[in-house]
């Protein structure tokens, strides 16, 4: 007995169609998944909102990113990075303390490595979405204040430039000219 299939009948046709729909839909967010996790976020949290601890915030962030980009310059994948990062956390703890203390702040800092939620943000042309990803934490004093997150590994968000600052930088634009040119 031969099966036959009416594929005229717009059942069938609707049918396939959600199906493949379907498919599409979770390859996609099982890719969305597993992209989450090719990035490590850095997470700086002031110890309050006021004016000072702000600033001083973004001293600590400084140091933090001048601290870190040599060290991950060159990392190529996710977990040499978060190695690298957590046999660097004394240091960048200790670095933290300095900063603080230099300027008059004696709460000290926390720093760890840990999963945390994140919202969707913007680092120049690459949008991350919402979700949950590992992350390098620095808590200065309580770390109730407004914090600071970018993307520590890989650099999407922080580059030295010229003259000490900081500038945007693209790993996906870099690897596309690499591999395919201007």
């Amino acid at each position: 007995m031969k099966l036959k299939l009416k594929w005229k009948n717009p059942v069938y046709i609707v049918t396939a169609f959600f199906v493949i729909l379907l498919v599409v839909i979770l390859v996609l967010t099982a890719c969305a998944q597993s992209e989450k996790r090719e990035y490590l976020r850095l997470h700086m949290r002031a110890n309050s909102n006021s004016q000072a601890d702000q600033d001083v915030k973004y001293e600590v962030r400084d140091a933090v990113i001048n601290y870190l980009t040599p060290l991950l310059d060159d990392v190529t994948d996710l977990d040499y990075a978060l190695k690298v990062v957590e046999e660097n956390t004394d240091a960048l703890e200790e670095l933290s303390r300095r900063v603080l203390e230099k300027n008059g702040f004696f709460y000290g800092a926390t720093v760890r490595l840990a999963r945390e939620e994140f919202p969707a943000r913007t680092y120049g042309s690459i949008t991350l979405p919402d979700g949950v990803y590992d992350a390098l934490i620095i808590e200065l004093g309580s770390g109730k204040g407004d914090n600071w997150w970018c993307v520590a590994f890989p650099p999407l968000c922080f580059v030295s430039a010229p003259g000490g600052d900081f500038a945007y930088k693209s790993i996906i634009a870099e690897l596309w000219q690499k591999y395919f040119g201007k």
